[in-house]
């Protein structure tokens, strides 16, 4: 019973050429993953910058007080 289980899950194709399709996708969900990635980290640079100017804006502020 096992042994049927797994068969519905592995799948090795005798052409490779049917991996292709698979490669491409998962090339350009990595791509999109990495963009995703550096778009994140800049976003989060710029915000990390922006608190800092604000935290220093607060410093000011109270020191003048």
């Amino acid at each position: 019973m096992e042994s049927f289980v797994l068969q519905l899950f592995l799948y090795f194709p005798e052409d490779k050429s049917e991996y292709i399709p698979a490669a491409i996708t998962c090339f350009i969900f990595l791509i999109g993953a990495l963009i995703t990635m550096r778009w994140i980290i800049n976003v989060s640079k710029k915000e990390a910058l922006k608190a800092k100017k604000l935290e220093e804006a607060l410093l000011k502020k109270n020191d003048k007080n």
